[in-house]
């Protein structure tokens, strides 16, 4: 394998995004939006380039490159998120015993899953103006907002919140399972 001298990966920002380093914290900012991530490395740093941020590395191993690779990828992750933002879909499924699904506050609410008469709780963690979760057609879930971890961390405890223990998974399938994790 052959030696690199510097790993360079540049992340472009999208039209009216602004970024700011301080320290080790980057902040991408974006139509009063902003997002905020800690990247603190001995060998690998991020720079502030025009109208782009530059991650980089001298003389690296294979550990540097991979770590460099990771953190273009969460910046690039915050760069969309605030330009687009992410969204994924959650379908409930149930067989015979009707699921009603309500959000209160910073719960989920899954009541009547396999027929149970104690409700399961989904817990969502970030307030509504970071991550928004809306019950639509009594079975559609659909979570959005602009960090991608915060969406799926959210949408993984919905679906984790009803996951089947101790009877067949093949036979019983009622739940909420993710179905598309779209922009």
């Amino acid at each position: 394998m052959p030696k690199l001298d510097h790993v360079s990966h540049e992340i472009n920002l999208a039209e009216g995004s602004s970024s700011s380093i301080a320290g080790d914290v980057v902040t991408v900012s974006n139509d009063g939006k902003s997002l905020s991530r800690e990247f603190r490395h001995p060998k690998v740093s991020v720079r502030q380039g025009d109208s782009s941020l530059v991650v980089f590395c001298d003389l690296p191993r294979r550990a540097d490159k991979a770590i460099a690779g990771t953190w273009a990828a969460h910046l690039r992750n915050m760069v969309k998120g605030l330009e687009e933002g992410f969204e994924y879909k959650l379908r409930a499924v149930y067989s015979h015993f009707p699921m009603t699904l309500k959000v209160e506050g910073n719960r989920m609410t899954i009541n009547n899953l396999f027929g149970e008469k104690v409700p399961r709780v989904a817990k969502l963690p970030w307030s509504p103006s970071e991550v928004e979760v809306k019950v639509e057609n009594k079975t559609e879930v659909t979570v959005k907002g602009s960090d991608r971890e915060k969406v799926g961390q959210t949408a993984a405890n919905i679906e984790r919140a009803c996951r089947i223990r101790n009877r067949d998974r093949r036979v019983f399938q009622d739940g909420i399972y993710i179905t598309s994790k779209g922009a």
